[in-house]
């Protein structure tokens, strides 16, 4: 199945976005985040929780004074380390008990920092190579079944019972298992530690319940003889700290996109934007593919009228992810089948806009999320427009597909739930898998000409967003109808500018790195 489309205005579209995104990552080149500091205190080995249940890097972090902080926190915390002779780990919790302090190391020349930081730096960054390899080794040995990758998703609340429900999905026919987040952990300015068991709508995204669920998936995928990835969600106030987490733990997917968090989360967006591109630099460095946030523009808006701002989007979040040096292999670009099902031909307008997004991101690995917007209490109608939705997904060669839930808005799903939404989209993808390569799209036809609506629609806003600049066409709301201003939002406060003599270890060793 193939559209006839405009090459030269999908180039254009491309020359616009990469336009739009300069000078963000302009802005982005002079400023940090307290998120993106605490992140390098991670990656350094520091971890823990001082008193009140603080983490230990919200500690050191909170304790430098502005200027030390301008100059990025690795220059005051590489002079402790010279000073002391302590090991990233041990300063950290002598800084957390009180018994050393940073700004007593002030006078310690900076070239000392730096050479007592530079092995620390070499071991986080080997230690994430180790963890992509064992990926790759493990692909190799226990490959996936054929594309759409089927996702579910857990969240109970508890890591232990989302672990028993991730076991039974995978042994029921799942490959993409996500862990959501607990309600309001994206607005949280630091990350949980430890294992949790009381989250709401979600379990607490930290590092020992990545580790309890990337162990329980490795442990089924070696009985089932397929690799099952883990996904959550690296979006909020501590995205970069999250994307660490996930490096170290060997996590393959992470929802991460500035916009969601903008739009949906009310974060400031310069602090969003700064965070997302050090987050990036580490998921595309780790092998971690992300998931961009499109699927909710149609859930908050119209999805037919929003069908080029979706696309849009996609632009700009490829362009922002080059910028990262993310590969095309690594941007799930984000989608939804969200028409209503009460619009004639609405069908046609769900595969127009699904091939299109295929064919101007051939490379990508699409995530489709299923129909939430128009689901009601009648299971049987919800689970035949989730066939639709499964049939839309195969014949478009979509390959990221979170299965539909036949009681989405009821409850959260049952075991038995997973199962059967499992059992329809193996049953219309196995039946249906070479549909696409066996029709043609009529020239000039409901599908085609919707397609290229779509992209018309797409530059003509893209040219828009090009004229005013990025973060005043989200003042403006020209995405998913949502206004946001530069300077509102949570998290603004954890903006600043960095200082001439700013120094990232981990940004200046990632910058231009392919793997």
């Amino acid at each position: 199945m193939e559209l006839r489309i405009d090459p030269s205005t999908v180039d254009r579209c491309r020359a616009l976005a990469r336009a739009i995104v300069s000078p963000v990552s302009d802005f982005i080149a002079a400023h940090s985040t307290v998120a993106v500091e605490r992140s390098v205190l991670r990656l350094l080995g520091v971890d823990g929780v001082g008193a009140d249940e603080i983490p230990v890097p919200n500690l050191i972090l909170d304790g430098l004074s502005a200027q030390d902080r301008s100059r990025g926190v690795a220059v005051a915390f590489g002079r402790g380390l010279a000073e002391t002779g302590l090991d990233p780990a041990a300063l950290g919790a002598a800084i957390a008990a009180g018994t050393v302090r940073l700004a007593d190391f002030a006078d310690v020349p900076e070239a000392a920092a730096r050479g007592v930081l530079a092995p620390f730096v070499a071991a986080s960054l080997a230690r994430i190579r180790e963890r992509r390899a064992e990926r790759a080794e493990l692909l190799e040995r226990l490959p996936q079944l054929p594309t759409p990758l089927l996702y579910v998703i857990v969240a109970s609340g508890n890591i232990y019972e989302d672990r028993t429900a991730a076991v039974a999905a995978a042994e029921a026919g799942a490959q993409i298992i996500a862990v959501i987040r607990s309600t309001g952990q994206s607005l949280l300015d630091f990350v949980p530690f430890g294992p949790t068991t009381e989250g709401f709508g979600g379990t607490y995204a930290t590092q020992e319940n990545f580790r309890i669920m990337r162990e329980a998936l490795d442990e089924v995928g070696e009985r089932e003889g397929r690799y099952i990835m883990l996904t959550n969600y690296a979006s909020g106030l501590c995205m970069p700290e999250i994307a660490t987490m996930a490096a170290i733990e060997r996590l393959d997917m992470l929802l991460n996109d500035s916009m969601y968090g903008i739009l949906f989360r009310d974060i400031n967006m310069k602090r969003t934007f700064v965070d997302q591109h050090f987050s990036r630099m580490l998921n595309a460095y780790s092998g971690i593919i992300i998931n961009t946030g499109e699927d909710n523009y149609l859930t908050t808006a119209d999805a037919v009228e929003q069908a080029p701002a979706v696309l849009a989007s996609q632009f700009i979040n490829e362009a922002f992810a080059h910028r990262a040096g993310m590969p095309d292999r690594q941007i799930g670009l984000g989608d939804a089948y969200e028409i209503s099902p009460d619009l004639e031909d609405g069908f046609l307008y769900q595969v127009a806009q699904a091939q299109l997004t295929r064919q101007i991101f051939p490379d990508a690995p699409l995530k489709y999320m299923p129909p939430t917007k128009h689901m009601t209490g009648d299971i049987f109608k919800g689970h035949l427009i989730d066939a639709m939705f499964n049939l839309t997904s195969v014949m478009t060669k979509q390959t990221i597909h979170l299965c539909g839930m036949l009681t989405e808005a009821i409850h959260t799903p049952f075991l038995g739930d997973r199962v059967l939404a499992i059992e329809n989209a193996q049953y219309v993808m196995n039946t249906a898998r070479h549909f696409g390569d066996e029709i043609q799209v009529k020239p000039g036809g409901i599908i085609e000409r919707r397609a290229q609506s779509v992209l018309t629609g797409c530059d003509a806003l893209l040219e828009r967003v090009a004229e005013i600049g990025l973060m005043s066409a989200i003042e403006a709301a020209l995405f998913a109808d949502v206004k946001r201003p530069p300077d509102g939002g949570r998290g603004f406060e954890g903006v600043f500018e960095r200082a001439p003599e700013y120094w990232n270890p981990f940004e200046e060793a990632l910058q231009g790195v392919t793997v």
